[in-house]
């Protein structure tokens, strides 16, 4: 049994998620250990996203998932100016074609301005979202774990949780090579598996599956840079397929979004050429022709039954915080989910004092695109 609390809280995920609970922890002063499975941070979904911050402008006005996402979008200019993380500003477009997109796009507009965010509808019925951006996932999610790193969060890879059993008044937590974490509380960010660790706890309340979103990496071609977001007019299932110009000066066309069951199958499936590339020429014509360079998956947490942002304590393990089926704007939202989840934390009795600005630290940047990253990875893993 732990005789010793090890960190006052434990996360348990090293995603964007996870690393904006312990940078939002870090800024009120509780250090937090950060256990990740893998051997780096952001290997999951939070390296193979679009690397969009988007504004809520298409999201539901009131529901948890906006109000997060509003909350990241006022708490971020400052950090990404502090941070200097790479950032195109660059704005989004939706353009509907035939007068049922165009009644989609309208409400859409009228949706934006409900949750606040500055938008406009042009008189040919296209949209116009300046506040949209684009940066680097995988720069985003390193800088913020730097940050509470050097705030005095212990993070850890290679550091899977195996079990999660009492000590006492505390938990710990069991990791698959030995050892064990003791702390007055956890925080379930662990993406896919999310479930998994919540069923540790007796927790069966929520499932998570993975819906795969492939994309499809293109050198710029001739003519005119891409210079803005092109977003398809979405249906209730998927946003659809988007092209956007990456922070490197290529261009990403995706996702597809195909669910499966299998969590550990990163493949790009040969029937996702068919469903991405038509209808991203269609939106940008200058890809007509050309072949993409490269080519990635990644598998979003999505909730059963529609059940999606998973925030709150555990009714079987109160100490444990459920942050689970964060689906595909996680990054948008990850600040406002870490403070979310510090008033969560306050209220189970954890010491959480005064906030602070911390000095940012921008982590070493990886060796490859944030694009490529994930997929080699994957690629070197044994089987």
């Amino acid at each position: 049994m732990a005789t010793s609390v090890d960190a006052p809280v434990a996360v348990i995920g090293g995603g964007v998620t996870g690393a904006a609970v312990a940078h939002a922890l870090a800024c009120r002063g509780v250090a937090a250990v950060v256990l990740e499975a893998e051997e780096e941070l952001a290997l999951g979904a939070s390296g193979t996203n679009s690397g969009i911050l988007h504004t809520a402008f298409d999201s539901i006005p009131g529901e948890l998932e906006t109000r997060l996402i509003l909350r990241s979008s006022a708490l971020r200019e400052h950090w990404l100016a502090d941070a200097r993380l790479p950032v195109i500003r660059c704005g989004a477009t939706l353009r509907p074609h035939g007068e049922a997109e165009a009644r989609t796009v309208a409400s859409l507009a009228a949706q934006a301005r409900a949750n606040g965010v500055a938008v406009e509808l042009r008189d040919d019925g296209a949209l116009e979202v300046p506040g949209e951006a684009v940066t680097d996932p995988v720069a985003y999610t390193l800088a913020l774990a730097a940050t509470a790193a050097a705030a005095g969060a212990d993070i850890r890879t290679g550091a899977r949780v195996a079990a999660i059993r009492r000590a006492g008044a505390w938990l710990a937590l069991d990791l698959e090579r030995g050892g064990a974490v003791a702390c007055r509380a956890a925080v379930n960010c662990a993406g896919l598996f999310a479930d998994e660790v919540a069923r540790m706890a007796g927790d069966n309340s929520f499932g998570v599956y993975p819906r795969k979103g492939e994309f499809f990496v293109f050198d710029p071609p001739p003519g005119p840079p891409l210079d803005r977001i092109l977003l398809p007019v979405p249906t209730k299932r998927t946003k659809g397929v988007l092209v956007f110009p990456a922070v490197d000066g290529r261009i990403v066309a995706g996702p597809t979004a195909y669910d499966q069951e299998d969590k550990t199958d990163w493949t790009v499936r040969g029937e996702a050429t068919d469903e991405v590339l038509a209808k991203a020429r269609r939106m940008l014509p200058q890809l007509e022709g050309v072949q993409p360079v490269s080519c990635y998956a990644g598998l979003r947490p999505a909730g059963r039954g529609g059940a999606n942002y998973v925030i709150g304590s555990s009714t079987a393990c109160p100490e444990l915080v459920n942050v689970a089926a964060i689906r595909s704007t996680g990054l948008s939202a990850s600040l406002g989910i870490g403070e979310h989840v510090v008033g969560i934390l306050s209220r189970l009795g954890i010491e959480i004092g005064p906030y602070r600005t911390l000095p940012a630290i921008t982590a070493p940047a990886p060796q490859l695109p944030w694009w490529a990253r994930t997929a080699l990875y994957r690629a070197k893993a044994p089987a």
